[in-house]
């Protein structure tokens, strides 16, 4: 079982996860000692064994939990803060116990995610969660070139050291105008929503910034077809073809994404060459 922990006040904390905690045969944490802290803070006296389960261990540990899975017994894994998998250990568990036919359930509760979608202001009827940015400029960069034209909202993760350096990027690869809103401590005695142009935004981080942070960025505007001329439609044609999409698939695509019919677009493929 994936069990949800608070992300900040432990208010948050669902009724049903005390009594699973209660009551597990085996909890796999992903840190012990927090986890200690938090079962304390919620009146919680686990019944059963507490091991450690984390990105060092993940890959020893996972065949140890699905064998007492097999056994019988109830085993619960718990992540720091808010659900298992999600950016946290929990994949790996949950891929091999469905492979073993174990039925793998949740305790649903807080996470990041959908919270700072919900508090962000940007639309959240469509968005995609892309975790943590790559750590090495070129590479961060790479992946922000890749998301310029998704139109859903984003949201990403990121440490609070490296929120400036990741907010320039994106200034870079989405333009300073792009909105944007960077969620700190959420649910916590500090939370803080701060919300406006990712160029704002990436000159108030410069001064640095503490905290749990989630970063939430609005999707590409769609295109105004009088803006693609010929010799764009061409070159977002050919980029498709790169990668390996068929030209007629490529034509398609590219005709839907730009708004205009796909006669426009074939002929403008024609004209380039």
């Amino acid at each position: 079982m994936l069990a949800a922990t608070p992300i900040g006040s432990r208010d948050d904390a669902p009724p049903r996860l005390l009594a699973e905690l209660a009551g597990a045969d085996v909890i796999a944490a992903e840190d012990t000692r927090r986890f200690h802290t938090l079962a304390t803070a919620l009146g919680v006296r686990p019944s059963g064994r507490v091991v450690s389960y984390f990105e060092g261990n993940e890959a020893r540990r996972t065949p140890e939990l699905i064998e007492e899975l097999r056994s019988g017994l109830r085993v619960v894994l718990v992540t720091d803060a808010g659900m298992p998998s999600v950016s946290d250990p929990g994949y790996r568990l949950v891929a091999a116990a469905v492979e073993a036919g174990i039925r793998v359930t949740a305790v649903p509760g807080p996470s990041a995610v959908p919270t700072a979608l919900a508090v962000s202001g940007l639309p959240v009827d469509r968005f995609c969660f892309e975790g943590f940015l790559p750590r090495k400029r070129g590479e961060r960069a790479a992946r922000l070139t890749e998301l310029a034209a998704e139109r859903r909202t984003m949201v990403f993760f990121e440490a609070p050291h490296r929120l400036a350096a990741a907010l320039t990027a994106m200034v870079e690869a989405f333009g300073p105008k792009r909105p944007a809103a960077v969620c700190r401590e959420l649910t916590k005695t500090y939370e803080e929503v701060r919300r406006g142009p990712l160029g704002e935004l990436a000159e108030w981080a410069e001064s640095g910034v503490r905290g749990e942070i989630t970063v939430v960025v609005g999707g590409a505007p769609a295109p105004d077809p009088a803006d693609l001329d010929d010799e764009e439609l061409a070159r977002r044609v050919t980029a498709r073809m790169e990668d390996g999409t068929p030209k007629k698939d490529a034509i398609l695509a590219v005709a839907r994404e730009a708004g205009v019919p796909k006669r426009t677009v074939y002929d403008a493929v024609l004209s380039s060459r």
